[in-house]
C-alpha cells in the first residue's frame, strides 16, 4: 500500500477524534475506512448486498440525523474544520467557470 494511494482525513467515534483514510483507487475508491490495507482488500459480495439493501431502506432517515448531527455536534463542527484543504484553490473562489 502506498501513500498517495490513501489520504488521511479525520473523523468522529462517539466523542472523539480519530485519523482514518480515504481511498484513492481500487474497488473502494472515495471510501473512508479505519485502515488503509481495506482499500485493496478483496469485495465480500454478500456484506454488499445486504447493505445495498438496508441503504435502500433507511437512506434518508439517516441523512435527516446526519445532517441534524453536522450542524449540532461540536465535534462533527470541529471536523469540518479540519477536513478544509490547507492549501489556496488554484482559482479564486476554488470554482471553475461555467462556459
Amino acid at each position: 500500500m502506498f501513500l498517495r494511494e490513501v489520504m488521511a482525513v479525520f473523523s468522529r467515534q462517539g466523542n472523539k477524534t480519530v485519523r482514518k483514510y480515504r481511498c484513492t483507487t481500487g474497488a473502494r475508491k472515495g471510501r473512508i475506512v479505519a485502515d488503509p490495507e481495506t482499500c485493496v482488500a478483496p469485495l465480500n459480495i454478500k456484506k454488499s448486498m445486504t447493505m445495498q439493501k438496508t441503504r435502500g431502506t433507511k437512506a434518508k432517515r439517516a441523512a435527516v440525523k446526519s445532517r441534524i448531527t453536522k450542524r449540532s455536534n461540536q465535534f462533527s463542527r470541529r471536523l469540518n474544520r479540519l477536513n478544509k484543504r490547507r492549501t489556496a484553490p488554484t482559482r479564486p473562489g476554488g470554482r471553475f467557470r461555467k462556459r
